[in-house]
Order: C-alpha cells, then sequence, then structure tokens
C-alpha cells in the first residue's frame, strides 16, 4: 500500500505544478484552489508513504515522478521543446527512478 500511495501523491505532485503554472502567480482562482489542495493531498499521501518507506526512497521517487510528468506535460500540453538533449536526460530521471525502486527492499 505505501507504493501506491507514493504514487498517487507523485501524481499528484504533477497535477500541482501544472495548476501552478496555469494560476500565473497565483493570480488566477481555480487553478489556485486546485494547486493548493493537490499540494496537501500530495503531502498527506507522501506522510503515509514515508511511514514504511525509506526517506531516500519515498523522497526519490515523489520528487521524480513529479518531474518527469510535469516534463511530459509541458511538451504534450504547453509545447515546450522536446529536444534530444531534454529527453535523454527525462530518459535518465525515468532510469533512475526504477532503479530505485528496484534497489528498495
Amino acid at each position: 500500500m505505501p507504493w501506491i500511495y507514493l504514487v498517487l501523491a507523485g501524481l499528484l505532485e504533477v497535477v500541482w505544478a501544472f495548476a501552478m503554472k496555469k494560476s500565473q502567480g497565483f493570480t488566477v482562482l481555480w487553478p489556485s484552489v486546485v494547486t493548493l489542495v493537490a499540494m496537501a493531498a500530495s503531502f498527506g499521501l507522501l506522510a503515509l508513504a514515508m511511514r514504511s518507506l525509506p526517506l531516500g526512497t519515498a523522497y526519490t521517487i515523489w520528487t521524480g515522478i513529479g518531474a518527469l510528468g510535469a516534463f511530459v506535460l509541458g511538451i504534450v500540453l504547453l509545447g515546450e521543446a522536446a529536444s534530444a538533449g531534454r529527453l535523454v536526460a527525462g530518459g535518465l530521471i525515468l532510469s533512475g527512478l526504477v532503479l530505485m525502486k528496484l534497489s528498495t527492499p
């Protein structure tokens, strides 16, 4: 169950990062509300996951899901560059997440 909490927390990190971008510096109401609610839920689920997962693993996976998810949404929904270097960097983040998961007892 802690891994499920952790993945959900990471996905909510993607939600709040995207909503924060859309909030235009917290000047647009609903994206600002979504940002704050998703942040609280993400932190809460991360805390539940950390009850039984090691700190380094939980935090690395959480931030990695958020970083990779925000990267993909930026390309797909916001038209950000998908250069070879950026794609390789995203692949390295994904590889690190997989290795972290496989290395955790």
